[in-house]
């Protein structure tokens, strides 16, 4: 709905000043001037990118307009699965977990926790490093290491989408000169009209700058930027597995072990000890 209601804000601030201002709406109609700054724009994103990044593009487009992907239910449920495992890995030992990390998603562990179940990567990321525990990978330095590795690989791969568009953000000013460049040779050519036209034109011309600026800044830039948060909050969900299992694999206690977890949360998406500790305890009563 913010973002929603931004769009609307830049359109009705820049269009709307302008004609409270006197101006006329009529002059920035000029659908050949969009066609030479976007379309080029957008020919030289697919140069620039590979067929996995421009298809990925818009879906993360799409994502902004959404609710985020994990809010404060989604990480008391992953808090309360990882407090089950590790309580069964410290009670009952590893082994009782083989089945489960084997074959996740016909774990019956799993299958109580219905959102994280159905996340495929979060799943594989999580019995991945179970399964390495379990054969022997019992130093923590590790384990974070190789943890801290595949986790920079994914946010270096999430944000590629967020670069490649604000590539074309920091492009299009100067695809703006462009076309007010050949603006100006068309009003060059036409040197012998009358005065009307050739302010026509003229005017024509200048809104080539003023498009590359304001689609630059009003909207591809700020959609970069959206992307990349909702990328960076996403990858928190795997920051927080990480803390939680390499405290428990320092010894901690389960309920500890997944207090550490919830303390590297943001605020808008982190529950409190007693949300956590309630969570829990239905999950030991279930």
């Amino acid at each position: 709905m913010f973002k929603i209601i931004g769009i609307i804000g830049v359109l009705l601030s820049t269009f709307g000043g302008y004609y409270a201002n006197g101006g006329h709406l009529g002059v920035l109609w000029q659908p050949f001037e969009f066609i030479i700054i976007f379309g080029s724009a957008c020919m030289a994103y697919l140069i620039a990118n590979s067929k996995h990044v421009v298809k990925s593009t818009f879906g993360d487009v799409k994502s902004i307009f959404k609710a985020d992907k994990y809010g404060k239910q989604e990480y008391i449920e992953l808090l309360s699965m990882l407090f089950m495992v590790f309580k069964m890995a410290r009670t009952k030992g590893w082994l009782v977990l083989e089945p489960h990390i084997e074959n996740p998603h016909e774990s019956d562990i799993f299958s109580k926790f219905p959102k994280f179940h159905a996340n495929h990567h979060a799943v594989t990321f999580f019995c991945d490093y179970l399964r390495l525990i379990s054969l022997g990978a019992e130093k923590p330095h590790e384990v974070e290491a190789l943890m801290d590795e595949e986790i920079d690989t994914q946010r270096e791969e999430r944000n590629h989408t967020s670069h490649a568009v604000q590539t074309m953000a920091d492009g299009l000013p100067a695809l703006g000169i462009v076309a007010a460049v050949l603006g100006v040779i068309h009003t060059m050519g036409s040197i012998t009209e009358p005065p009307a036209i050739l302010g026509h034109l003229i005017g024509g011309a200048l809104v080539g700058t003023f498009l590359g600026v304001f689609l630059s800044y009003g909207f591809i830039s700020p959609i970069a930027s959206a992307i990349k948060d909702r990328n960076d909050a996403e990858i928190k969900y795997y920051v927080c597995i990480k803390v939680c299992l390499l405290a428990f694999l320092q010894g901690a206690a389960p309920q500890v072990a997944i207090e550490f977890g919830r303390k590297v949360l943001i605020h808008d998406v982190q529950p409190t000890f007693l949300e956590v500790e309630e969570a829990t305890q239905n999950v030991s009563a279930a």
